[in-house]
């Protein structure tokens, strides 16, 4: 679904990203490449703000005495014209998400490249730190780390507390090197010494199919829109082409920590999902700033697979956010859609593309997406069907684990229960301290609706 626009005055297609399959991206023609001399820097601020008042999708509320240059560089522009978000019916500013980074950052985090422990970490409890998910490919994914394990020590100190976090998110997300002391389920503990290196990440978590109550049942975590289109798209084929073959009635999708990605990767995903009635249908629409609603656009479904499901099953939390919200919001007109987890999603109803600028691309956020049905502005998030806690003890696909266990039951008896013989359903609010250090740690995680089709 290559949609070619046509906005004259500051952008024109002009590169290819090589990380990214070669899809278009935006470019910026303005200024030729800075010298780096200070004066050049200041130009290119002003060229950022130049730029996002263009774009922006709340351009007109960035007053005429924002001084660019005021600001270190466009990563600090772009949280600083965040505040101007102003939504009908919502009272703070909507806007949590624009961003800057350099291109070389940039094509590394587009491509699924990344250069850390691959190890992803939350609490369950206070002073219960938990791996949430570990990277296959990833210094912990070789090393054996899974998914459940907890976390008693970093670096020789216990102080492992949601007061703590900015020592966790330093030493699990930032570090070169860190010391850890796991306990895994058995009880046994293990030391291990993890050395940052560059691996390519899998956003494929798990696939399985599981027979409960005599139901059919195909499971998908999901990791991320990012990466490797060609990978993830020939990926989505065999495990569809699998759910097929092995007669699967239901499919939970396990979206809790996607962040989203690229928009043409979650609407390839739905074309699996969506019934064989969508096909044609309108599968979403983007729209645009006014003064460029002439280039709003519509996608369609185009249905791919022979699966027909009346009903979808997405696991979710605050950390499922953009292109997982908009592959889910673009489903709800056309199948019953049930959502269930520790909590609502993230409420990211809106996207960017990458704006060249020096060595950096900017991303204002540039357009909304709604459904077939007109719906979206979800700023909020979208709401439960039912919350139950994030069964962070336990591996990816453990059928004791509390938000598949829910599902499943949900799926065989109707009623959202756990599957556990003498273990009372967990509902998930969790207290005030872990909430906000879990938020602490999902902080340096990507959140976005990347489209990279041309606009010319």
């Amino acid at each position: 679904m290559q949609i070619q626009r046509s906005i004259p005055v500051f952008l024109a297609l002009a590169i290819l990203f090589a990380a990214c399959k070669k899809e278009d991206a935006i470019t910026n023609n303005l200024n030729p490449s800075p010298t780096g001399t200070t004066s050049d820097a200041d130009r290119w601020k002003d060229s950022t703000l130049t730029v996002t008042k263009d774009l922006y999708l709340w351009y007109d509320k960035i007053p005429a005495t924002f001084n660019a240059r005021s600001y270190a560089d466009p990563a600090a522009i772009m949280t600083a014209i965040r505040q101007y978000s102003v939504e009908p019916g919502f009272t703070d500013p909507v806007d949590r998400w624009s961003f800057a980074m350099s291109q070389q950052e940039w094509d590394n985090l587009s491509s699924g490249v990344s250069a850390d422990f691959g190890l992803n970490v939350f609490f369950l409890q206070e002073g219960d730190l938990r791996v949430r998910a570990v990277e296959k490919s990833s210094p912990a994914g070789l090393a054996g780390v899974r998914r459940g394990w907890r976390i008693t020590k970093i670096n020789g100190s216990n102080n492992i507390t949601t007061s703590n976090a900015n020592f966790i998110v330093q030493n699990v997300y930032q570090s070169n090197a860190t010391s850890f002391t796991f306990q895994k389920p058995d009880g046994t503990s293990v030391n291990l010494s993890l050395n940052a290196a560059s691996y390519q990440e899998n956003p494929v978590v798990l696939d399985s199919v599981y027979t409960v109550g005599g139901k059919k049942i195909g499971y998908f975590a999901f990791g991320s829109f990012l990466g490797d289109t060609s990978k993830m798209y020939s990926e989505f084929d065999r495990i569809f082409n699998r759910f097929s073959r092995e007669n699967v009635q239901d499919v939970v999708m396990d979206l809790r920590y996607n962040g989203g990605g690229y928009v043409t990767a979650a609407e390839k995903l739905a074309d699996y999902l969506a019934p064989t009635s969508a096909n044609g249908d309108v599968m979403l629409t983007q729209k645009f700033n006014d003064k460029y609603s002439a280039y709003n656009s519509t996608d369609y479904v185009s249905k791919k697979g022979s699966l027909n499901l009346s009903r979808l099953l997405f696991i979710v939390s605050n950390s499922t956010a953009s292109a997982s919200e908009l592959l889910i919001n673009s489903l709800k007109p056309y199948t019953d859609v049930v959502l269930l987890g520790a909590s609502k999603t993230h409420g990211k109803p809106v996207g960017f593309f990458p704006v060249p600028e020096g060595s950096w691309y900017i991303f204002p956020v540039s357009f909304a997406t709604v459904n077939k049905n007109g719906t979206g502005n979800y700023y909020g998030g979208l709401s439960l069907n039912h919350q139950v806690a994030d069964g962070l003890d336990k591996d990816w696909g453990d059928l004791s684990e509390t938000s598949l266990a829910s599902a499943v039951n949900y799926i065989t008896t109707g009623a959202f229960r756990l599957a556990v013989a003498g273990k009372p359903s967990v509902s998930a609010p969790q207290n005030a301290d872990v909430l906000s250090g879990n938020k602490a740690l999902d902080a340096p995680n990507f959140k976005g609706a990347i489209d990279t089709r041309g606009v010319k």
